[in-house]
């Protein structure tokens, strides 16, 4: 009797009703268990938040300079692709040819503007009626409310006449070069080397995004464009010193 009572509580011997009541009765343990520890607790909660926090704080400042430099480099080419514009239509159209900058007091925008010099009595076109103007950099998508317009001009195709010329981002009018009808800057002034350089500093737009301190100064994040000769010759340099 007492071997026949061990063989009929193993579960081995159990008719199919028990098998089928001990399975259920497995997968629901089962499945309540899972249940039970699934998910995450707060603290758990807490810590990933506080991680993703901290890589976000480390990782923001430097995603923002790279989204900068972008944008600037694409206002940049927008300056150097207007002067170019300027010298080709002068030497197309065989007449004399300014391109202009300017910092819309309204709407916050850089605006350039390519136009014939002259009106056709012979006389100087005025800022005031050039209907040309349009955002910089536009039609390449730079956002160009974010920059300063710098400029180390004082007249046409005449840089300032201190030492070195720096470039001013506080422009009270417009800039202004003008080519020729063979595309060359006649009568330019590319500014007084400063000492002990001998090369002239060039006629300069630049523009900047402004520092944190001030929206008003630049920060170290600007570019240029630098008219060099009187062919007309163009540079845009990468070290940030030749945009001073």
């Amino acid at each position: 009797m007492e071997n026949l009572s061990l063989k009929l509580l193993h579960p081995s011997d159990l008719n199919r009703k028990s098998k089928q009541r001990y399975l259920v009765n497995r997968l629901r343990y089962a499945s309540e268990y899972t249940q039970q520890d699934a998910g995450f607790s707060l603290l758990e909660l807490i810590a990933v938040m506080l991680m993703i926090g901290i890589l976000a704080a480390i990782a923001a400042p430097s995603w923002l300079t790279f989204v900068n430099r972008q944008e600037i480099n694409k206002a940049n080419d927008a300056i150097f692709a207007a002067l170019q514009d300027a010298q080709r239509e002068a030497k197309k159209k065989k007449l004399s040819y300014s391109v202009s900058f300017q910092k819309n007091s309204t709407t916050q925008n850089i605006e350039v503007a390519i136009y014939p010099t002259k009106k056709s009595d012979g006389s100087n076109l005025t800022f005031a009626e050039i209907s040309t103007w349009k955002p910089l950099g536009i039609d390449v998508g730079a956002n160009s409310k974010k920059f300063l317009l710098g400029a180390n001009l004082s007249g046409e195709n005449t840089a300032n006449s201190t030492a070195n010329s720096p470039v001013s981002y506080i422009l009270s009018t417009p800039t202004k070069m003008t080519f020729d009808y063979m595309g060359t800057l006649p009568n330019a002034n590319f500014g007084t080397p400063l000492t002990p350089s001998v090369e002239p500093p060039g006629l300069k737009i630049a523009i900047a995004i402004p520092s944190s301190g001030s929206s008003t100064s630049p920060s170290s994040i600007k570019r240029c464009v630098i008219v060099k000769t009187l062919l007309g010759s163009m540079i845009t340099p990468r070290e940030v010193s030749q945009c001073d």
